[in-house]
């Protein structure tokens, strides 16, 4: 035992050490707290609200309809809502459009001082019938605020010609108004108080994190195999140590990267969603703006749950590439042999997006008690919707088996695998040491 944990303390510190772990380690969150903080920085920097002219070039109140429309867009909903723009309308007569040339100069200028614009729309009687409303403005690039501005001119345009029709426009306007969808999670009969959004967000990251741990640091177990291998260090190993407390060190240690640099990363998410209100003050953001963002919350019973798949699927998925390793000499030979590895893993994280519409059908379950898809499948299910806890433990008591039989035949591969040198193994000759290790 005490020969085990040297193999395990040495694989543990050997990664533990280097600078990529150092620097991924910290990087994820500061990748966090910045993806976390941007939305913030955007919003307190979007609440000034743009200064735009309405170039009124038609006949009729056209202009002055446009001219409403966006004097009366906000930025938010509430009484507190800022306005989203300063409208100023400059009525140039119908058909005449000579000041826009002067107006285009203000546009994004920044020697014009108060009087800069953001932009400046033009209004005109073709945009009744064609449909093409002309905006020239700095902000063009920005796909949100150009969806809320066709958005606001198209009701001020959908207006004026009801109104040329001889329609009422407000009785219209009022039938036709928006309706916004609002979700709301519910678990068991409650609701837990999550958007649609953050439901999917966290699903997302789950199997993300899953997905880049099983191919970063599985491949990691793979490629310790192979260089010790070609090395001749494997030689000396085994006269120690039996081939199956070798592959055991090598999977226990490497996982125990994982799960410290994992923890690192729960933790500072923990950290930023539970102080996600200060934070926003911190960058003079509103309150409003952190609450309303679509930032999951990870339950205790979740937590563990995804904390047991994540192990278990980390053993069998290692002890699947050391079993690889143990078959081939070089690290070209390694990545080509473990195709077939990295391809359950894919699939299993795909398979994750095909069960987010009916978590609780009959595929979902059914891939639930499969070990090489369970880990991505069944924690995703539990975060959607609350699994019983037969259901939880059939799943893992699947997996556990599923891991058993990997590690079982991984074992008899690795036992004479590790000694095996010069051409790659073929699919015979790997039965063949299944049957005799």
């Amino acid at each position: 035992m005490r020969k085990l944990f040297a193999v395990i303390r040495r694989e543990f510190m050997v990664r533990v050490h280097t600078r990529a772990f150092v620097i991924s380690t910290v990087l994820g969150p500061t990748l966090m707290a910045f993806l976390f903080v941007f939305p913030m920085l955007l919003e307190s920097r979007d609440r000034a609200p743009k200064r735009v002219v309405v170039l009124d070039a038609a006949s009729g109140e056209f202009g002055a309809r446009v001219t409403d429309a966006l004097a009366g867009a906000r930025r938010g909903v509430g009484p507190d809502a800022a306005p989203r723009y300063v409208v100023t309308r400059l009525a140039a007569g119908a058909g005449n459009v000579a000041p826009l040339d002067s107006l285009v100069s203000l546009t994004g200028a920044k020697d014009a001082g108060p009087e800069a614009l953001v932009g400046v729309v033009l209004v005109a009687d073709s945009v009744i019938e064609t449909g093409r409303l002309h905006y020239y403005g700095s902000n063009v690039g920005s796909l949100s605020e150009m969806g809320e501005l066709q958005r606001t001119v198209r009701q001020a345009v959908i207006g004026e010609r009801l109104a040329r029709a001889g329609v009422d426009p407000a009785v219209l306007m009022v039938a036709t108004a928006p309706v916004s969808l609002e979700t709301a999670r519910v678990s068991n009969g409650q609701v837990s108080g999550e958007t649609g959004e953050s439901s999917f967000i966290l699903a997302y990251v789950m199997s993300f994190l899953l997905y880049m741990a099983l191919l970063l640091y599985g491949t990691q177990v793979m490629g310790s195999v192979v260089e010790e291998k070609s090395n001749r260090i494997m030689e000396v190993l085994v006269s120690s140590l039996t081939p199956f407390e070798l592959m055991l060190g090598k999977v226990v240690g490497v996982g125990s990267v994982a799960l410290l640099q994992l923890g690192i990363w729960s933790g500072a998410a923990k950290l930023l969603t539970s102080q996600r209100v200060a934070i926003a003050g911190l960058f003079g953001a509103a309150p409003s703006d952190a609450v309303g963002m679509p930032i999951p919350a990870i339950s205790g019973s979740l937590l563990v749950v995804y904390l047991t798949f994540f192990v278990l699927g980390f053993f069998l998925y290692s002890a699947a590439y050391a079993a690889v390793a143990a078959t081939v000499s070089t690290q070209q030979e390694a990545q080509q042999a473990a195709m077939p590895v990295t391809l359950c893993i894919v699939a299993g994280l795909l398979l994750m997006f095909g069960l987010l519409d009916e978590p609780n059908g009959t595929l979902a379950r059914t891939m639930s008690l499969i070990p090489l898809f369970a880990p991505f499948v069944t924690p995703v299910r539990h975060s959607l919707s609350p699994l019983p806890l037969a259901e939880l433990l059939a799943s893992a008591g699947m997996t556990a088996l599923g891991v058993v039989v990997v590690a079982w035949v991984a074992g008899r591969i690795y036992r004479v695998g590790i000694l095996m040198y010069g051409k790659r193994a073929t699919i015979p000759e790997i039965f063949r040491w299944i049957r005799t290790g």
